[in-house]
């Protein structure tokens, strides 16, 4: 029993011992300077530009252009590689290709792990890697996402006018969400998410839209989760998508308070309105009151204030002392001056 538990264990360490990578494929001597670099990418808003903190290995193509990567100094878990040559002398302060631009340079990015042989048969340029054989079929993933992304440069192209932009917006990001779902790679999905959600392009706006009501953002945090347990790019979508739903949220709540200050200001400003209405419609009442009380005698002005009191002709005589038919007179005195024929018209008058 202990043999085969030791046979097994050796067998073990031979495996992992010839767990060896191989990346192959050629360059244009004329072309290029004969240095390749491969580089691990493992913070996907990195993906363009040179960063001499990635790259993990460089060698020399031979006469004929060939180069080639081989040991085993890559993980086992899948993860985004990119392989890149360039004219830009690491002497020249100016044109330094570590300090992450390089004007004159190509490169390619690919899915590989540590066992994976990958042949690129043509040259770093346009038409490059069209053909590249992989024992690993996730290695063209973004490759072929690059080929969508170059259509859905084109019909934006076509027509530059607002209906043209709103039409592909909802065109191309469903096509190439759906896409990435198909290829079966969160890696790649993460390639067309950072492309989407990039503050540079012109849809940035339309992607925060998208976000607040698109579940695949949410589906595609679980298949991160599922395939890249604890991963960097787990932990930074995770991170990224959590802030820009942050933000749309706090610039809905600032909407919201906007509105509410403003719901406020107006109830100030209708009970300042309104306050000063009062005061007017009451300065305008005693002007009118003191008008009228210069039409009448002294005695016509009591009995006029005790109608606008709703008392009767004989609660008047009782409160002036005087007889009813005195009352009476009053009255119609004050009818007469006013203009009016009723207690009703009266009291009308002097609310107007």
């Amino acid at each position: 029993m202990r043999i085969v538990i030791l046979f097994l264990l050796c067998l073990g360490c031979l495996t992992t011992s010839n767990a060896q990578h191989v990346f192959e494929g050629y360059i244009d001597n004329e072309r290029w300077q004969n240095e390749v670099y491969l580089s691990v990418i493992e913070d996907y808003r990195t993906l363009d530009g040179i960063n001499d903190e990635q790259i993990i290995s460089k060698v020399s193509a031979d006469s004929l252009g060939y180069f080639k990567f081989e040991g085993n100094p890559l993980e086992s878990q899948q993860k985004i590689y990119k392989l890149h040559v360039d004219n830009c002398e690491t002497f020249n302060q100016n044109s330094n290709h570590f300090d992450g631009h390089c004007a004159d340079s190509r490169d390619i990015l690919f899915v590989a792990k540590n066992t994976d042989s990958i042949k690129f048969p043509l040259s770093f340029e346009a038409q490059m890697f069209c053909d590249i054989e992989s024992t690993n079929p996730k290695t063209t993933a973004f490759i072929k996402v690059d080929s969508l992304k170059e259509e859905m440069k084109f019909a934006y192209a076509e027509f530059r006018s607002k209906a043209n932009r709103e039409l592909n917006n909802k065109k191309w990001f469903k096509t190439l969400q759906d896409y990435g779902k198909q290829l079966d790679e969160p890696l790649a999905e993460l390639y067309i998410y950072s492309y989407l959600s990039d503050r540079g392009n012109p849809f940035h706006s339309y992607y925060l839209e998208d976000v607040k009501d698109n579940p695949y953002y949410d589906e595609l945090l679980v298949r991160l989760e599922n395939s890249y347990p604890n991963s960097k790019y787990y932990k930074q979508y995770q991170s990224e998508l959590s802030s820009d739903r942050f933000i749309l949220s706090e610039s809905s709540s600032d909407s919201s308070s906007i509105w509410t200050y403003i719901v406020i200001a107006l109830l100030i400003v209708s009970l300042l309105f309104n306050l000063w209405y009062y005061k007017k419609l009451k300065k305008q009442n005693t002007k009118i009151e003191t008008q009228i009380k210069e039409q009448l005698t002294n005695q016509e002005q009591k009995v006029f204030e005790l109608l606008l009191q709703n008392n009767s002709n004989k609660d008047i005589a009782d409160a002036l002392f005087v007889s009813v038919s005195t009352v009476k007179t009053h009255v119609n005195n004050v009818y007469r001056k006013l203009n009016v024929t009723s207690r009703d018209e009266l009291k009308s008058l002097f609310s107007k």
